[in-house]
């Protein structure tokens, strides 16, 4: 499995452990739209630094083919 695969795998764990601990039924200081929003944000940032992160590692591995040549 890639460290990327990996790190993402750890992030979504790590969103599903804090949305059990922050539920709004616990504690009524959220409203449900408000917390399904923040957790919708914070899978959109998870995949988002995905995608950048691939992003950069390909850019790196072309600007090493680049000094080879």
């Amino acid at each position: 499995m890639k460290k990327i695969n990996i790190i993402t795998l750890a992030l979504l764990v790590y969103l599903l452990i804090m949305s059990y601990v922050g539920w709004p039924g616990r504690n009524n200081s959220l409203n449900y739209t408000e917390y399904f929003i923040v957790i919708g944000v914070s899978v959109a940032i998870i995949f988002l630094l995905r995608f950048l992160r691939i992003r950069l590692l390909k850019m790196r591995n072309r600007q090493r083919e680049d000094k080879q040549l």
